[in-house]
């Protein structure tokens, strides 16, 4: 297994995100573009940092879910108010695009090409499109008119061939798993008391029907649909116990993933910035987190479920620590038999792990969850009082990522 691994040196000034929906829902029919856009000017109201500073933009957005997503990162920039001048990229790394945006920000502020940037993944599931990509030539007579479910297509790796709920099957099966029922069961219900508590809404800005205007250019905006006035907490969290979980059928027979123990698929977005300790100190800021370094590692693509392992160990390896030291893991929750992997494989305390539920119970919307888990990783650690905390994904095709934070309450003079 290849890695790479560095320290990182920037500051996580704040974060904020949509409520995540289910697919097909209230968000189904909003661009990705235009939740970016929210997150960004929320992130920017939230934290007093004014738009007219950033630097770069740096978003991630999987699905090309709108006829303009090719400029998805200049749109999300320029009507967040971002000077015109600033440039914007998106960035990919599938399930791990979250993460990888937090890296790149941190790395361009320590290349010097930004003090501050703006960091923005999001997704839309349902807009994923039914696609075909043999029809630009024309059509013969009697051959097959190709339009394919883009979603679908695309969890399956064409390499093995092996979709993704069989490689979490595969480490079912070399880990001696036999159920993830009652993981799943304690996803749903720490997302429930998250929610109860109102720590899920610390993070979330409501999404209402709204106009976006950008002076010389056309007005963006949400429409939602016309009998939903708001969304302001996510919908996929429900009443789970461990009974009804194990009646569902499994997706293949003998297997132990069924619809209720993997990932919901659900729309939304997460906004950050990120900024040096130089911008940090003369603008007085009390910044969330600090990023202390990044890793990805390569796994077999019939596994790529426990990449968030090789990953863990080579950050940990590159930033002097032990797992003894990390106070607590957001760990994305493709499917409960590839968490449970990990959770063996690296010998966690299922006590830090996910403690406010995660992707089984939340979602995971693609390119957004890694800034999700980042964000909510940071605002747990200062609950806690606690100085290290790691956020981690597996990637389809055989990675994983993680990034290491350290809450600033340990780095005050």
């Amino acid at each position: 297994m290849q890695h790479f691994s560095a320290k990182l040196d920037a500051w996580i000034v704040d974060g904020v995100r949509t409520p995540l929906v289910d697919y097909c829902g209230p968000l189904g029919g909003v661009s990705p573009t235009d939740m970016g856009i929210k997150v960004a000017r929320a992130v920017f109201a939230r934290s007093g940092v004014p738009a007219a500073d950033v630097d770069s933009v740096v978003t991630g957005s999987m699905a090309h879910a709108d006829f303009d997503a090719f400029v998805l990162p200049r749109h999300i920039g320029l009507y967040a108010g971002v000077p015109i001048a600033s440039p914007s990229i998106l960035v990919q790394r599938i399930c791990g695009t979250g993460f990888e945006l937090f890296r790149q920000a941190a790395d361009q502020i320590t290349l010097g090409y930004a003090n501050l940037a703006l960091v923005v993944g999001t997704e839309s599931m349902t807009r994923n499109p039914i696609a075909a990509y043999t029809h630009r030539s024309g059509f013969k007579l009697g051959a097959p008119v190709e339009f394919k479910d883009f979603l679908i297509e695309a969890l399956t790796d064409t390499a093995g061939p092996v979709t993704m709920i069989e490689t979490a099957e595969n480490l079912a099966k070399k880990y001696g798993i036999t159920r993830a029922d009652a993981y799943a069961a304690l996803s749903f219900e720490r997302a429930l008391k998250a929610q109860a508590d109102g720590f899920l809404a610390g993070e979330i800005v409501p999404v209402t029907s709204e106009k976006f205007a950008l002076d010389g250019y056309a007005t963006r905006g949400i429409q939602l649909p016309r009998k939903v006035a708001q969304l302001d907490r996510d919908t996929h969290p429900r009443p789970s116990p461990l009974e009804a979980l194990a009646g569902l059928r499994t997706v293949y027979p003998g297997g132990v993933q069924t619809a209720g123990n993997s990932s919901a698929l659900v729309d939304g977005a997460v906004g950050a910035l990120v900024a040096s300790e130089t911008y940090v100190r003369q603008n007085g800021l009390q910044p969330l987190a600090r990023l202390r370094g990044a890793a990805a590692a390569g796994v077999p693509p019939e596994l790529m479920g426990i990449g968030p392992a090789p990953a863990i160990r080579a950050l940990l390896e590159r930033c002097g620590l032990q797992l003894s030291d990390i106070g607590l893991f957001e760990i994305k929750e493709a499917q409960g038999a590839q968490t449970i992997a990990v959770e063996r494989e690296l010998g966690l305390d299922r006590d830090k792990l996910n403690v406010n539920g995660g992707a089984i119970a939340l979602g995971h919307p693609l390119a957004a969850t890694g800034v999700r888990l980042t964000v909510t990783l940071a605002r747990e650690l200062r609950r806690r009082g606690l100085r290290y905390g790691i956020s981690s994904a597996c990637v389809g095709g055989g990675q994983g990522m993680a990034l290491l934070i350290e809450n600033p309450e340990y780095l005050k003079d």
